[in-house]
């Protein structure tokens, strides 16, 4: 028996924590928080950004994302595929929207003084998020050091402090 709770969720009012290294947190409201989601395709996610936080270069396998800014003014980009690797970068200010292709890297970074405020709407109820450095850096076991260099075109030594750092 569904209940008007299995389509409905309370929370986005509530700032995230972004005290974090990275300076923001994403409250997710995908079916585990709103059952009624489950099979619709769809998901939301709203994205807190401390001043000057950023969301690291990741991907979504399976989703485009519609990012719009609620508060604040965000630095967005996404890096299109072989051959032509062209960022493609925007300055958002609130009311802004803006897209990222599906399964891109793609990033965001708050450019404001102030606390930032973002809503992400992506076409899947399972996105899945890939983060660039610790998939690439913090795979367990690790990638060969010197397959890591030889790609990144650096020293040995540089991929280790890397790896430590994942």
């Amino acid at each position: 028996m569904v209940q008007a709770s299995d389509f409905a969720f309370s929370g986005l009012h509530i700032p995230g924590n972004t005290s974090d290294a990275m300076g923001f947190r994403v409250t997710l409201v995908s079916m585990t928080q709103i059952p009624g989601l489950n099979t619709l395709g769809i998901c939301l996610h709203q994205v807190d950004y401390a001043p000057w936080g950023i969301v690291p270069l990741h991907t979504h396998p399976r989703a485009i994302e519609i990012l719009t800014v609620i508060e604040g003014s965000l630095e967005v980009g996404f890096v299109t595929s072989n051959p032509g690797n062209r960022h493609i970068t925007k300055i958002l200010k609130k009311g802004d929207v803006f897209v990222f292709p599906v399964g891109l890297i793609h990033y965001q970074r708050n450019i404001g003084y102030g606390n930032a405020v973002a809503i992400a709407a992506l076409s899947s109820q399972n996105p899945g998020v890939i983060t660039i450095a610790n998939t690439v850096f913090g795979s367990k076991p690790d990638i060969s050091t010197d397959l890591l260099a030889k790609a990144f075109q650096v020293d040995k030594s540089a991929v280790w402090q890397l790896q430590a750092k994942f």
